[in-house]
């Protein structure tokens, strides 16, 4: 039975957030508040010859395989920067690209894989660091790592790996979404147009509890002006039906909570039911 390690990195609900620059990565990232999600990315390390890399997106009933990538920039660049080469495999039940953090939480579980493979002896905090750095390089997010490193509703109150963090478990058990379609983060976040709205849009607090948590991130969707033609129509049936809802960052759809979210939100588009979670990355195995 050959050596291999795998981690499990859960996923995350930005609900909005404000980016910090600068010149050292560990300290560049956003301020915001979003939902850490049971749904997120399962990765299995093997070691190789040479990095190589495959994503897969797997139906969540039959288990089929609905998309797979062999690329992903910021797998190898994390990979480079941890010094290895290994076969890696990362699962996923969600849209790639859809606002649902998967990337920060496939750059978590890598480091957290490849760590206890080579056994590095890295903290849970040092790998946080390199996949943070990874992300912010390849501007496929600001602080979704630094959310996935433990679960409930976060609200960081700085940015980068070591912020300070705000976590609140008064989510319901179900969360639904609907997505229609991806919404590139690099092409927003390398957007200096777009962070200047979302910077003045951005509330400045932290919610005072899930519904707070709502209704500021739905005026933060509206005021950023990233909210789509879709995303605005969603929130309208959303407001109609008395359902808390609001847009997924960066995301082109919407999240939203309560008994009728699932009915409403399925006759626009391909829905998910998300459940919130309470912890973040794990070790799942490892076998030498």
């Amino acid at each position: 039975m050959s050596a291999c390690a795998t981690a499990f990195c859960p996923g995350h609900l930005s609900g909005y957030f404000r980016p910090v620059y600068g010149s050292d990565p560990g300290r560049c990232g956003s301020l915001g508040a979003g939902i850490v999600i049971r749904e997120g990315v399962t990765t299995t390390v093997r070691p190789a010859d040479a990095i190589d890399i495959t994503v897969e997106r797997r139906d969540p009933v039959t288990g089929a395989v609905l998309e797979v990538l062999t690329s992903a920039p910021p797998i190898e660049y994390l990979l480079v920067q941890m010094g290895v080469t290994v076969k890696v495999k990362t699962e996923c039940t969600l849209p790639i690209g859809a606002g649902f953090g998967l990337s920060a939480a496939a750059l978590l579980s890598t480091a957290t894989a490849v760590n206890q493979l080579f056994s590095l002896f890295l903290s849970p905090f040092e790998c946080g660091e390199l996949a943070h750095e990874a992300e912010i390089v390849h501007k496929t997010g600001l602080g979704d790592v630094a959310a996935c490193m433990g679960g409930g509703r976060d609200c960081r109150k700085d940015a980068g790996i070591g912020a300070e963090i705000d976590r609140n478990y008064d989510i319901p058990d179900t969360l639904c979404a609907v997505v229609f379609g991806p919404l590139p983060s690099p092409r927003v976040l390398g957007s200096p147009d777009a962070m200047e709205r979302v910077i003045r849009a951005f509330p400045g607090r932290c919610p005072r509890d899930s519904g707070d948590f709502f209704r500021l991130a739905r005026k933060f969707a509206i005021d950023s002006g990233l909210a789509t033609t879709e995303v605005l129509h969603a929130l309208t049936a959303c407001d109609e039906a008395g359902i808390p809802a609001t847009m997924t960052m960066l995301g082109n759809g919407v999240f939203a909570c309560g008994k009728k979210a699932f009915k409403v939100l399925s006759s626009l588009g391909d829905t998910f039911v998300l459940h919130p979670a309470e912890t973040g990355v794990r070790l799942v195995e490892a076998r030498g």
